[in-house]
C-alpha cells in the first residue's frame, strides 16, 4: 500500500516510517468506531466530562514529550508547543465544564403554549475529522473533546508529516481511560478518504485547511449528503486607522505575524495602513521584523524556526517571488539563508497590489504585506475585498469606533482589537466567505454534529 516518512525541517532528518492503511482497513476502522459510538452515547454528560479532564490531565503530565514530538515533526518552537498542549488541556476541560449544560434537555411549549415539547440535542454517529499539520494536537483535539462531549465518535485522518503527533495522542487517550475504538487514528491516502466520505457510518466530516481542500471535501460530502465544517484559512487583514498608536500595531502586527513561524490561519498577514500612519508604521515595522532571530526551534531564544516542510518552504518562497515579479518591493527579508533546513526570514513587502499572492491569496509563512490606504474608510474597503473571511483586526485607539467596525463592516468571523491571539476555548472559532463556515470552540463546536431531535408531548 506504500509508506510515508515524516521528516525534521529543522535538521532534515529522517524520523519514522509509516505504512499506509488499506482501504479495507480504514473502513473497519471506522465500523470499530461506530460500535464504541452505540455504548458512548448511553454514557452521561457527567461521565463523558470525566473522561475529558482525565485526559486533560494525562496530556499535562506529558507536556515536554508531545511539544519536542510536534517540534521534530513541524518545526514548530518548543515553547509554542508547550503552550499548545496545555491549550488542548483547557479545551478538553472547558467542554466537561460547559458540555452537560450547552447538551441539556430543554422544555418548550407548542400548539400555542398549550402543550409541552422537549428540545434534547442527541449524537449522530461517526465525525470524521481531517486535519492539517500548523498545530499537530490543537487540531484534532479541538474537534474530538467537543464531539466526545456531544457522544459522537471520531476517526482522524491527520496530516502525513505529523502522524506521530495524531498516533500519540491517540495513544494518551487510551491511557487515560478513553474506550479504544471511540477514536481512531487512520493512516490513508486521498483515494481511501474519499471513499471514506461516501461510507454509510461516517454521519459528518469536518476538514481544516485551503479553500482548494476544502472545495473539494465539501463537494464529495454534499453529494453523500453528510454535514461538513470547514475551516479553510485567510489572509486576515490587521488595519492601522489614523489614531493608532503606532507602538502597539508594531508589537502585535509582528507577534501576530510570526506567531508559529507564520504558519496559522489567524495570522496577521496583510497589514492595511492609513497614509497619516503609513511611514511611521512600515519604518518601525520594518525594524522589527528585521532584528527577529532565526534558529533552532528548541532554543529558548529562538524567535522563528523553519517553516513545517521542504514544500512549504518552496511554496512560500515563490509566493514571494511571483509578488515582487509583480511589482511588491522587499522591505526587509526576503533572501533564502544558505543553511540545512526550511528556514524562511521574517519578510516584509510593501507596494503590494491586487494581483499579488500577497495581495490576494495566504501566504503560510513569515511573510507580511503592508498596503496604504487613504483612510479609515479606505482600509476597511481594502481589508474586506478578498475571497475569505477568517479574522482580522484593529489598531484605534477609539475602541468604540473600533467595535462598531468590528460589529458592522468587518465582513470576518474574528476580529481582533489592539491585540493578537489565535484561539479560545470560550470564544466561537471560525469564517465565512472562502474561508468556509461552521464554528468550533465556546460551545458552538458541540452542537455541530448533533440531532435537534424534538419530543411532542400531549400535555
Amino acid at each position: 500500500m506504500g509508506t510515508i516518512t515524516t521528516k525534521n525541517p529543522a535538521t532534515e532528518e529522517t524520523l519514522k516510517s509509516y505504512d499506509l492503511m488499506s482501504t479495507e482497513t480504514a473502513i473497519s476502522e471506522v465500523e470499530a468506531c461506530h460500535q464504541a459510538f452505540l455504548e458512548w452515547r448511553k454514557t452521561t454528560h457527567e461521565e463523558r466530562g470525566t473522561h475529558c479532564r482525565n485526559i486533560a490531565k494525562v496530556l499535562r503530565e506529558h507536556k515536554e514529550e508531545l511539544a519536542k514530538l510536534m517540534t521534530s515533526e513541524v518545526g514548530k518552537l518548543y515553547k509554542d508547543g508547550l503552550t499548545e498542549v496545555e491549550l488542548c488541556a483547557r479545551i478538553f476541560e472547558y467542554s466537561a465544564d460547559h458540555g452537560p449544560e450547552a447538551l441539556a434537555d430543554e422544555e418548550r411549549t407548542h400548539s400555542g403554549g398549550k402543550k409541552r415539547g422537549i428540545v434534547t440535542y442527541q449524537p449522530i454517529g461517526v465525525i470524521y475529522s481531517i486535519q492539517p499539520w500548523n498545530f499537530p494536537l490543537y487540531q484534532p483535539v479541538r474537534v474530538l473533546a467537543a464531539n466526545l462531549m456531544a457522544g459522537n465518535g471520531c476517526v482522524l485522518k491527520h496530516a502525513e508529516i505529523c502522524t506521530g503527533s495524531g498516533i500519540r495522542l491517540r495513544e494518551l487517550c487510551i491511557e487515560a481511560g478513553l474506550p479504544e475504538d471511540i477514536f481512531k487514528v487512520i493512516v490513508i491516502d486521498h483515494d481511501t478518504s474519499d471513499k471514506l466520505i461516501e461510507h454509510k457510518l461516517v454521519r459528518g466530516v469536518t476538514m481544516t485547511g485551503s479553500d482548494r481542500a476544502g472545495r473539494q471535501i465539501g463537494a464529495a460530502a454534499a453529494k453523500a449528503l453528510k454535514k461538513t465544517v470547514l475551516e479553510l484559512g485567510s489572509n486576515d487583514a490587521y488595519l492601522v486607522l489614523d489614531d493608532a498608536d503606532i507602538e502597539t500595531a508594531v508589537k502585535f502586527s509582528t507577534m501576530g505575524r510570526l506567531y508559529n513561524n507564520g504558519q496559522t490561519c489567524v495570522s496577521a498577514k496583510r497589514f492595511v495602513v492609513t497614509d497619516k500612519n503609513y511611514d511611521a508604521f512600515v519604518d518601525a515595522y520594518v525594524k522589527a521584523m528585521a532584528d527577529i532571530p532565526m534558529g533552532d526551534p528548541m532554543d529558548d531564544d529562538t524567535k522563528l524556526g523553519p517553516l513545517s516542510s521542504q514544500d512549504q518552504f518552496e511554496t512560500v518562497r515563490d509566493q514571494v517571488e511571483e509578488s515582487v515579479k509583480n511589482g511588491a518591493k522587499v522591505l526587509c527579508g526576503g533572501e533564502v539563508p544558505d543553511r540545512i533546513g526550511a528556514y524562511y526570514p521574517a519578510t516584509v513587502l510593501g507596494d503590494v497590489t491586487p494581483g499579488m499572492p500577497a495581495y490576494d491569496d495566504e501566504i503560510f509563512g513569515p511573510v507580511a504585506a503592508v498596503i496604504r490606504a487613504k483612510d479609515d474608510r479606505d482600509a476597511m474597503r481594502i481589508a474586506n475585498d478578498s475571497r475569505y473571511g477568517l479574522g482580522g483586526g484593529i489598531f484605534c485607539t477609539d475602541e468604540d469606533h473600533a467595535i462598531q467596525l468590528a460589529r458592522e463592516e468587518f465582513d470576518t468571523g474574528m476580529i481582533r482589537i489592539n491585540s493578537f491571539g489565535a484561539a479560545d476555548p470560550n470564544m466561537p472559532f471560525g469564517g465565512v466567505k472562502d474561508s468556509g463556515y461552521g464554528r468550533e470552540h465556546g460551545g458552538f463546536g458541540m452542537k455541530e454534529f448533533i440531532n435537534a431531535k424534538a419530543v411532542f408531548l400531549p400535555s
